[in-house]
C-alpha cells in the first residue's frame, strides 16, 4: 500500500497529477476538491489510496488526509466504486458528504450524476453509524431535535415574547449547548430577551 507521495509536481490537471519521485513518474487521480487544493508550487504531498483490480493498479491522491478516509468509507459501500466515489468528492465537498450522511439527507447526495435514490438511500445506511463513530457529533452539524426547540418557542410566546426574536435566541441557545433541555433552553432565553 502507498501511503503518500511526496515528490515533484510534473502535471497538474483537473482530474489528475504527475508527481516524480525519485526518478519516477506517478499518475495520481484527483477530485475537483483536491485539485482546489494543491498549490502549484514545485515540491507537494499527496495522501494515496491504491485501487488494486486484477486488470489495473489504479492511484487516488487526496491533500486532506480527511477526504481519503471518506473515500474509503464510500467505496466501502456495494455499488459504489472509485469513480463513483471521487464524482461525489468532486461535486461535494468532504464536510458536505460527512454532514449529509450523518443527517440522512438523501436529496444532497443524490444529487450527485451517477447516484440514484436506492444508491444514496444504501450510502446513508451503510455508513450513518460509521461517520458519526469516526468524527463524533462534535465534527458533524446534526440538528437538534425540534420537539424541543417548539416547546421552549411555544413557551416563550405565551409569556408575550416575539417568535421572530424568540427563534434567534432558542436558534443560538441550542448551537452552544451540548444537551439542551426544554427548561434549560428556556431559563436562558429569558435572561437573554
Amino acid at each position: 500500500m502507498i501511503h503518500h507521495l511526496k515528490g515533484q509536481l510534473i502535471e497538474k490537471n483537473p482530474t489528475y497529477l504527475v508527481i516524480a519521485c525519485n526518478g519516477v513518474g506517478y499518475m495520481v487521480n484527483i477530485s475537483l476538491h483536491t485539485f482546489s487544493l494543491i498549490p502549484d508550487s514545485e515540491n507537494i504531498s499527496v495522501y494515496t489510496h491504491l485501487h488494486v483490480k486484477e486488470d489495473s493498479h489504479t492511484l487516488y491522491g487526496f491533500y486532506q488526509k480527511s477526504e481519503r478516509d471518506i473515500f474509503r468509507l464510500l467505496i466501502s459501500v456495494s455499488g459504489v466504486g472509485t469513480s463513483t466515489a471521487r464524482t461525489m468528492l468532486s461535486s461535494l465537498e468532504p464536510n458536505q458528504v460527512k454532514e449529509a450522511i450523518a443527517n440522512g439527507d438523501v436529496p444532497t447526495i443524490q444529487s450527485v450524476k451517477g447516484i440514484g435514490a436506492k444508491t444514496a438511500q444504501r450510502v446513508i445506511l451503510d455508513l450513518k453509524d460509521k461517520i458519526l463513530k469516526v468524527y463524533g457529533e462534535d465534527e458533524v452539524f446534526v440538528p437538534q431535535d425540534n420537539t424541543i426547540k417548539e416547546e421552549a418557542l411555544s413557551a416563550l410566546e405565551t409569556l408575550g415574547f416575539a417568535r421572530k426574536q424568540a427563534t434567534r435566541v432558542v436558534d443560538k441557545i441550542m448551537k452552544d449547548s451540548t444537551s439542551p433541555t426544554v427548561e434549560s433552553i428556556i431559563k436562558m432565553a429569558l435572561k437573554n430577551l
